[in-house]
């Protein structure tokens, strides 16, 4: 039986490879590439020739069951991504998945990481954090996201793409307000960056703005006392979250869980407000 190798790759800095990983790309007989091209790039720098096999998201369900053959008989196999370490916001979890059920052993080879680079440079809590990638685009989960931003005690850490950055503040100042937000730039590349200020302050600077970006998000500080929705009338807290766009079902699902109730107690409050 063969193994599974998870090899993290530079996430820029072609220097930034350990020892390790180095060595496990020359030793296994096949790697797994989320794009061929990039990592051949990378393997002539380090002066390896192995055969690669595309692996990427689009192909990842067909790829699967030939990379569990090949790995069942006997070969060993490296998967990389064209950045950082695979199956963090890239391809990875089915063939780990797949492997973990048939015994296959999954070995993890450390290394770079950019959401983990740009939290400790931050100069937000790292003690603990979110990660939660990218933000849906479905409007739907997008708002639940943002809410569940706006309420979190930890810090907060998304990638986003900078065509989409400048629209993804914005959305981020309608729920969260004013909260310390750092951008960090092109990790590990020439034109390194951390950007820091308030949200307002980070739309203002983002004009043209390119590269691979990591968004950190200081975290609710608000006590759970003052975080509460007690100050509010019960016509009130409905407005809140009227104003947001909920309709009625959403909205009093929401207040009878701020609220501790059964939402039959909300709905005999509002029965004259819109029909369902």
């Amino acid at each position: 039986m063969g193994e599974l190798y998870i090899v993290a790759t530079p996430i820029g800095n072609l220097e930034d490879i350990t020892l390790r990983a180095i060595n496990i790309l020359k030793k296994v007989d096949l790697i797994a590439a989320e794009d061929t091209r990039h990592t051949l790039k990378l393997l002539n720098h380090l002066e390896i020739s192995k055969p690669l096999i595309s692996y990427h998201r689009h192909n990842e369900e067909l790829r699967v069951d030939l990379l569990i053959e090949k790995l069942e008989e006997g070969q060993n196999i490296a998967l990389v991504s064209d950045a950082g370490t695979p199956g963090i916001c890239d391809p990875g979890q089915e063939i780990i998945k797949k492997c973990i059920e048939k015994e296959i052993k999954v070995i993890p080879i450390p290394g770079a990481c950019a959401m983990i680079n740009a939290l400790i440079c931050s100069g937000l809590d790292t003690n603990e954090f979110t990660f939660i990638g990218f933000l849906p685009l479905n409007k739907k989960l997008r708002k639940n996201k943002l809410e569940e931003i706006e309420k979190s005690n930890k810090t907060i850490i998304l990638y986003e793409a900078p065509h989409k950055l400048k629209n993804t503040l914005k959305d981020l100042k309608e729920v969260i307000k004013d909260r310390k937000i750092v951008l960090a730039r092109e990790i590990t590349k020439i034109h390194e960056e951390f950007i820091r200020g308030s949200i307002d302050e980070l739309i203002n600077k983002i004009d043209n703005i390119k590269g691979e970006i990591v968004l950190l998000i200081e975290k609710n500080t608000i006590s759970n006392k003052e975080n509460k929705f007690d100050h509010l009338t019960l016509e009130e807290h409905y407005k809140l979250y009227e104003d947001k766009g909920y309709n009625k079902k959403e909205i009093i699902k929401k207040l009878a869980k701020d609220r501790n109730v059964n939402k039959n107690e909300i709905y005999q409050k509002f029965i004259n407000k819109k029909e369902f």
